[in-house]
């Protein structure tokens, strides 16, 4: 029965992948499968908008003291813009081009979220399912079920801020999901279920109580749930060993606080790194072109009628002084009608959302993670901000709907959050 769910599942997911694929490189095409979602059509975005966006991606570079970024924004109704811009290295005169690979920090976590749900409906295991019974060492965990372990509601603290320099360090150290999600179980923790508790700890035990029930790997649990229905060759979970994103990578780096003073332009070099440290909170890997189709393909299946499918139903306000409309469930973020994910490891901020109305999705990643992980945030809604607004092609129709934030304020939180020297006349 397993084996024919996933079949259905998969053959379902791969007509998709490639419609979702189609429109997301901009090339013509038949019509896309995704439920409410208009065929992406082909074609560039305007000048005017392109030269927005890359200004407010160059801010963000600045800000963050990124000598590179990789950029895609997919406007169905209007056109697209995939991008690399600046060099691999501030010494560097090689270009960033939109084939490298980096990590995806916590787009990790939707996937941990996807391979949950499949074994849920495979009978594997149920949402309600304790962690302890899959984690024994875990006992005094028995109220905190896999569900709150998705939806960031667990009560956990979080392990990185603990471990964050030892990382720094020794960067090729191989870490096991346990000694990692230690830190945070050895922090004060709140009841399990009632509130949004931003915890990379609950990501790291999920992935341990998924592969302990399945008696599969996490890498190989992602391939066979999210990245082969998708038909996505370079996203996955890479292994514990050392190593770069992909080949080609984007290089990653981190400037540590005497590169800051001294105007962020020699920052050391994290592309190899063992991604055992972010397992399955913040471990992942890919492309922009395929963290563009997972985003959409995302925002596709959280649709459900009017409203948002189960997965995503329960969502909890992110904190009593954020707006109404930015939630938490299912692995992402809820903002307005975006879902999506930011996040930091050694080497990479990065962003992705994507509209579950009308399928706009962008995706960013820039190369310096010394930057407060929201910033990144931050510069993917600026960048859905800016191109919410875009007319629609001759022939095609714009949807008829609005953010609730401005560029312009992302803009500014950009600009507050920067670690290093911004230069005003560009701006």
């Amino acid at each position: 029965m397993r084996m024919t769910d996933r079949a259905r599942r998969a053959v379902a997911a791969l007509a998709a992948a490639a419609a979702i694929a189609v429109a997301l490189s901009g090339c013509t095409g038949g019509e896309t499968t995704l439920a409410g979602t208009p065929q992406q059509v082909a074609g560039e975005l305007p000048a005017d908008t392109v030269e927005q966006l890359q200004s407010a991606v160059e801010h963000a570079m600045a800000a963050t003291g990124s000598s590179g970024a990789i950029v895609g924004v997919w406007v169905p109704w209007a056109g697209a813009w995939v991008s690399g811009l600046g060099t691999t290295a501030h010494d560097s005169d090689t270009p960033v081009t939109t084939d490298m690979a980096f990590r995806i920090t916590s787009m990790t976590r939707p996937m941990t979220c996807d391979v949950l749900y499949g074994m849920v409906e495979d009978g594997i295991v149920g949402l309600d399912d304790s962690v302890a019974k899959y984690v024994p060492s875990t006992p005094n965990l028995g109220e905190v079920t896999l569900r709150h372990l998705c939806d960031n509601s667990s009560g956990l603290g979080r392990s990185s801020d603990t471990l964050i320099h030892d990382v720094l360090r020794t960067p090729e150290r191989q870490w096991h999901p346990r000694e990692v999600a230690a830190a945070g179980l050895g922090k004060e923790s709140s009841e399990a279920g009632v509130a949004f508790t931003d915890s990379d700890t609950g990501y790291l035990l999920l992935g341990m109580a998924l592969q302990n029930a399945a008696r599969e790997s996490m890498p190989a649990l992602i391939r066979e749930y999210v990245t082969q229905p998708l038909g996505l060759q370079a996203t996955g979970l890479p292994g514990a060993a050392a190593a770069a994103p992909g080949d080609p990578a984007l290089p990653g780096y981190f400037s540590d606080q005497a590169d800051r003073d001294a105007g962020c332009t020699a920052p050391r070099d994290y592309t190899v790194l063992s991604s055992s440290f972010g397992f399955t909170d913040s471990g992942g890997v890919s492309t922009i072109d395929e963290l563009g189709v997972y985003t959409a393909s995302l925002a596709a299946r959280a649709k459900e009628g009017d409203g948002l499918a189960p997965r995503w139903s329960g969502a909890k306000p992110v904190s009593t002084k954020s707006d109404s409309w930015y939630q938490y469930a299912g692995g992402t973020f809820i903002a307005g009608s975006m879902i999506g994910q930011q996040g930091a490891t050694p080497g990479y901020l990065t962003s992705a959302y994507a509209d579950v109305d009308n399928g706009l999705t962008v995706a960013v990643v820039l190369n310096n993670s010394a930057a407060p992980e929201s910033l990144v945030g931050y510069l993917a809604k600026e960048l859905a901000a800016i191109v919410s607004k875009v007319p629609a092609r001759e022939g095609e129709t714009a949807p008829e709907f609005g953010l609730p934030w401005t560029a312009d304020d992302y803009h500014q939180r950009v600009a507050d959050r920067a670690i290093c020297p911004i230069d005003d006349a560009a701006e």
